[in-house]
């Protein structure tokens, strides 16, 4: 079932989108060779919580056994997402996708971006920027009478034009006061198809593209995800609301 939000609930989701569209820019300043992802993460949980914030991530899972250990997902190079914080430390060439969840006033936020550390290949720099592209073409079809496989065609198209391949195994969602609500919104299918768009939705948009094929493989911690070829993915990803038709991006 699609919650549609009301104008109220729209500002409440203000509150933990801006908190989201904070902590990437913090973190943006942050990244660069030798520093670990396990200090990103800290930097932006105390963040969070400093506004009276909830690391929506944090804690998070199927499984009570399991749950997710931190409040970014950090993704390097191969990783497609849901990469653990650790002390690993960032190289120079490398990509790492950040994600982020908030929530406040009992609404949510998601958002992530691909960041660069340092000078990176030519085939990352394409791939950062098709993906991020992708994600700017599925947002303009979030407009009410369109339909969910619009926006999933719109990002198919863009990067499959630039010869790069969109996960299938991932999908974006809806979102509000869940972290992860219905519809799904995958990255690829037929313009025309799927729930039509309507007034008072809220989505979480999140291209994920690799470098090479679409497959991917899920690690043994039962959270990372990578590619099954080994090369590099990228994953950009916002919050946005339908209002008076038309999308607004909450997390921008």
């Amino acid at each position: 079932m699609v919650r549609i939000k009301t104008r109220h609930e729209i500002e409440l989701m203000r509150e933990s989108c801006k908190l989201v569209a904070d902590v990437l820019k913090l973190v943006a300043t942050r990244i660069r060779p030798g520093v670990t992802t396990l200090e990103l993460d800290q930097l932006a949980e105390e963040y969070i919580r400093s506004f009276d914030g909830v690391p929506a991530f944090k804690g998070y899972g199927h499984k009570k056994s399991n749950l997710f250990p931190a409040t970014l997902c950090t993704s390097i190079n191969d990783v497609v997402v849901h990469g653990i914080p650790s002390k690993q430390e960032l190289r120079e060439g490398d990509i790492i996708s950040v994600d982020v969840g908030v929530k406040k006033e009992g609404f949510f936020g998601d958002g992530a971006c691909t960041y660069a550390v340092g000078e990176i290949s030519e085939e990352k720099r394409l791939l950062m920027k098709a993906t991020r592209e992708s994600l700017e073409k599925g947002i303009e079809q979030v407009v009410v009478g369109q339909r969910i496989g619009d926006i999933s065609h719109a990002v198919q198209e863009h990067v499959e034009s630039h010869g790069f391949s969109v996960v299938r195994d991932l999908v974006g969602h809806g979102v509000g006061s869940e972290l992860h609500e219905e519809p799904a919104v995958p990255n690829f299918g037929k313009p025309g198809a799927g729930m039509k768009i309507q007034e008072g939705m809220t989505l979480a948009i999140e291209p994920m593209v690799n470098a090479g094929a679409w497959e991917v493989r899920f690690a043994a911690d039962g959270w990372t995800v990578q590619t099954k070829d080994g090369k590099p993915s990228a994953h950009f990803e916002h919050t946005i609301a339908v209002v008076d038709g038309r999308p607004e991006i909450l997390t921008k």
